[in-house]
């Protein structure tokens, strides 16, 4: 137990006691300083991105941490403008990839350009993964370079990576053997049309085909790579009869499926060789869907879990690894511990730890030496201490449909006649949850309570719950934001006068149909990048290969979701209005927020806009989160105080 000791002695060092302060905006708007944290195969390196904060520079670049001599290296760095670092991993002990994305135009239509980088420590020599000498064999620049299938942990120097702009079939994927030393390549599956993504058994052939054309998806199967296929599941998108292929087990006969047991999403397990395909149950949840992707032991050869949630969670079905992590819950009690990653041999591991007030530890842990001990903080500035508590609770809409949401009340204050901040996810198909969340604990520092609800359509709730929000934007999906807010007042915990709606994304769109729908209710919206026009976001899906699914989630009928769009109603908004959006974003168009600025503004109304210069849908450059939480917090303060 003197592991534990020590622990806890550790995180008392890296940790202030301070008392309830407003701190800086900084604190709050920046990126974190820590993120995507990777271990090397050997378990010797850790890989993660750190914020760059320098009179000199800004941005992020990639540390290399040696943990046995504590010594770092900093190969790459980026401002986020001109890429943006979307994750790290090790390829072997001495080459890291790093993908990352770029907005770019092709043929007069936005999109987002992927590559994959990749950076070896004996040459201490960054480059593209696929050499210019291989990329003179495509018939155009591949859009999507980075979508690895397998990483070959028996082959050290290759992996297996998805791409198009090959062969005859070149507008589908095929799979490619890379050689990640010399950037070189060979065929290992021709493209197929239709088929966008494949996937392989644990004796690494592809084996599995995911065809989706219109809203139409099948599910091949073949023997070997190449071979014939046969269809085993057909199923239309939406549908309850959806069957997603995980993984294999270490049988190449058992293949792993995500599928519908009864109303909620669970795992099971399929013998291909069964004419009937028989899906015998392996792991569900008693109120939610199982979500993420499987855990595979290659020391056990079999499959010992799942990541799932939303802090990537390891939940582990193998009886070694469930007593891990209770032993890491005895030593961190009040912490949600998530074992993130393992060496290749299982003996050293990454523990990513959070709680509704803790923005997030990672620790290193050595199971031979029983050694566990912090290495870096998410957030470093923002301690426990000063942050704001969440409650988790639930109220009914109008129809009696259950909606979860989650309450956050400022310190050191009573949850009455507060000033309050609605804060609708965006998506819409996600979810908000309780753990650490940056712009609810922003507001919450500034005085506000916050309040996020996962209306009909949120994902994680199940079958009904999520056909419930299909074609509902402005209807039942706004109702259940109302009604959340209205609840809120009967329970005296929201000042009525005082109310202000804000969102990003479609929680942009739910704030500005907030106040244009409900006069009485809001005396403010903030959106960031919000939809406006639900017309124009179907319709300029047309170029998209996800133009059908887009329709069959929102709506074709045109007429109805103008007027169910803000730009529609915009002589109906009667209070102050803020809207942010990045010029670059390849999400939701900066043409939705330069329009309803112009509308407004043509009507007399109180309205702000503001730009962002180079600026995607993510707020992926800290000066553009600085920026924009810096005008969000003067606009509340003007109309809330």
């Amino acid at each position: 137990m003197k592991w534990i000791f020590n622990l806890l002695m550790a995180l008392c060092a890296l940790s202030v006691t301070v008392s309830a302060q407003p701190l800086p905006v900084e604190a709050f708007a920046s990126i974190p300083d820590v993120s995507h944290v990777s271990m090397s195969p050997n378990g010797k390196k850790i890989a993660s991105l750190v914020r760059l904060n320098t009179d000199e520079q800004q941005g992020t670049i990639i540390n290399i941490l040696d943990i046995d001599t504590r010594e770092s290296i900093f190969p790459i760095q980026t401002d986020n403008e001109k890429f943006v670092i979307l994750s790290l991993s090790w390829a072997n002990d001495d080459t890291l990839l790093i993908k990352a994305k770029f907005p770019a135009v092709r043929y007069g239509t936005p999109t987002t350009e992927t590559r994959l980088i990749k950076y070896s420590l004996s040459k201490k020599k960054s480059m593209n993964s696929l050499s210019k000498q291989s990329l003179k064999k495509f018939k155009w620049m591949p859009q999507i370079q980075s979508n690895i299938i397998d990483k070959l942990p028996d082959s050290n120097d290759h992996l297996l990576l998805g791409i198009n702009g090959l062969g005859n079939k070149a507008n589908f994927e095929s799979v490619i053997k890379l050689n990640t030393k010399n950037g070189r390549f060979k065929f290992v599956q021709p493209a197929e049309p239709n088929i966008q993504d494949w996937i392989t058994d644990r004796q690494h052939k592809v084996r599995i085909g995911i065809y989706h054309k219109d809203t139409q998806f099948r599910i091949y199967e073949q023997a070997d790579t190449g071979e014939d296929r046969r269809i085993l599941w057909e199923f239309e998108a939406f549908a309850k009869e959806q069957i997603w292929p995980m993984g294999f087990a270490q049988d190449p006969n058992i293949l792993y499926v995500k599928a519908y047991n009864n109303d909620l999403l669970a795992i099971f397990k399929v013998n291909l060789t069964d004419p009937k395909l028989t899906k015998e149950l392996v792991f569900s949840r008693k109120s939610y869907d199982v979500e993420g992707s499987l855990i595979y032991s290659n020391l056990k050869q079999k499959v010992i879990g799942i990541d799932d949630s939303d802090e990537s969670e390891y939940t582990f079905w193998d009886k070694e690894y469930i007593g891990l992590v209770n032993g890491l819950n005895k030593a961190l009690p009040d912490y949600r511990n998530y074992i993130t990653q393992f060496s290749e041999d299982e003996r050293r591991y990454i523990v990513y730890s959070t709680n509704t007030k803790e923005a997030g530890i990672y620790l290193f842990g050595d199971r031979d030496a029983g050694q566990l001990f912090p290495i870096a903080y998410r957030y470093k500035s923002l301690t426990p201490e000063l942050l704001a508590d969440t409650k988790t609770l639930s109220y009914k809409a109008r129809d009696g449909l259950e909606i979860e949401a989650f309450l956050t009340t400022p310190q050191n204050k009573e949850a009455k006649n507060l000033p309050t901040i609605i804060f609708p996810h965006g998506g819409p198909i996600s979810y908000d949850s309780n753990s650490f969340d940056y712009w609810t604990q922003f507001l919450a520092n500034r005085g506000y309570a916050v309040l996020r609800m996962n209306f009909r359509g949120s994902s994680g709730y199940g079958f009904d719950f999520m056909q419930a929000g299909l074609k509902s934007w402005g209807l039942d999906m706004q109702n259940d934001v109302e009604d959340g807010t209205r609840w809120l007042i009967e329970q005296g915990v929201s000042d009525p006068k005082k109310i202000c709606i804000v969102g990003a994304s479609y929680g942009g769109y739910a704030a500005l149909m907030g106040v244009a729908t409900t006069q009485d209710l809001y005396q403010c919206a903030v959106s960031v990048a919000g939809v406006t026009d639900v017309e124009y976001l179907v319709k300029s899906s047309r170029r998209y290969s996800n133009f059908e699914i887009v329709k069959k989630q929102i709506g074709d009928d045109y007429d109805a979701l103008y007027e169910r769009s803000p730009l529609s109603k915009a002589k109906d908004i009667n209070v102050p209005v803020l809207l942010i959006h990045g010029d670059k974003d390849r999400v939701v168009r900066v043409q939705h927020s330069e329009d309803m600025f112009d509308e407004l503004e043509d009507l007399d109304k109180q309205v702000e806009y503001i730009e962002l210069e180079n600026g995607d849908h993510y707020l992926s450059n800290n000066e553009h989160r600085i920026q924009t939480f810096i005008a969000i917090e003067k606009f509340l303060h003007k109309n809330l105080h």
